[in-house]
């Protein structure tokens, strides 16, 4: 099993690919690693080294990666933080290439665009190809809660507005919508929510939503975390609910064992545990079906 990722990469710290690698090995899928960019951390410090990558060389990459058959066997492609809207249109072309060559493989699109806090901190030219190009060629999207009101371009605060919006994006495209860090009437402050909505092969849309306590931080990442650890419970045949679980479940493990050390970066490594089987772990309950 095969899942190719092509996100940023810093040498220091967890996001992008060096959040998503190590979690998606741990369940024995092998990663073909595509980086956007290469810096010495993430933003937020007081200095970054590095940059994001020239359009060809990632481009030259891709085209590596399907010379030695890294599309025919992969299960799931996965992607993230993209750098650049000539990279973006490039990984459009190579989803579509690789869609053509293995039709069953699966495009799992995290719109890695902005939040709440911050709002877009991705060039102005790169938000209107994801939601234009890439997510109606994806099967999976994972927005935060903020990315997936730019997606929709509506206002959502209900889980009706949750199941409508969704239904809207799924007809353009993707079969599951995926919010993460959902910010909905009647969620209580100590916890953080995270919905998934799917259409099925029969034309039925299915909702769930998972609730984990609220650990007091928000270390950069977690959203390219929880995408990984979907894509690998979904890539190993998990159904939707049950992957939608283990990955909130599992970010939950991951966010208390980096409070309780006190550092800034994820402590994935020594979370290896819990990524794999996390305790507690928390439910998937259904809120909606039409």
């Amino acid at each position: 099993m095969t899942i190719i990722s092509i996100q940023s990469q810093v040498a220091w710290g967890h996001v992008g690919n060096s959040a998503a690698s190590f979690p998606i090995q741990l369940h024995g899928i092998d990663v073909v690693a595509v980086p956007t960019t290469l810096l010495s951390n993430r933003p937020g410090y007081p200095t970054i080294r590095g940059r994001v990558l020239d359009v060809q060389l990632v481009a030259d990459l891709l085209r590596g990666i399907e010379e030695r058959g890294a599309v025919e066997a992969a299960r799931l492609i996965l992607s993230g933080y993209l750098g650049s809207a000539d990279i973006a249109m490039d990984v459009a072309d190579f989803v579509e290439r690789a869609k053509a060559t293995n039709p069953a493989l699966l495009y799992c699109c995290d719109p890695v665009l902005g939040d709440r806090d911050r709002g877009m901190f991705v060039r102005s030219d790169i938000p209107p190809l994801v939601r234009d190009q890439l997510c109606p060629l994806a099967d999976i999207i994972t927005p935060n809660h903020f990315e997936f009101e730019f997606l929709c371009g509506a206002r959502v605060t209900t889980i009706d507005d949750v199941v409508a919006q969704a239904s809207a994006l799924m007809a353009r495209g993707p079969a599951t919508v995926v919010i993460t860090s959902a910010e909905l009437a009647g969620t209580p402050h100590s916890e953080i929510e995270t919905l998934a909505i799917e259409r099925t092969q029969s034309d039925k849309t299915c909702a769930w939503r998972v609730r984990t306590p609220r650990v007091p931080i928000s270390p950069s990442g977690t959203g390219d975390l929880f995408a990984a650890l979907f894509a690998a419970a979904r890539t190993r045949g998990l159904a939707t609910p049950d992957a939608l679980s283990h990955a909130a479940s599992g970010i939950h493990g991951v966010l208390e064992r980096t409070a309780q050390s006190g550092t800034e970066e994820m402590r994935i490594v020594e979370s290896a545990g819990v990524m794999l089987d996390p305790k507690p772990r928390f439910a998937a309950v259904a809120i909606a079906a039409s």
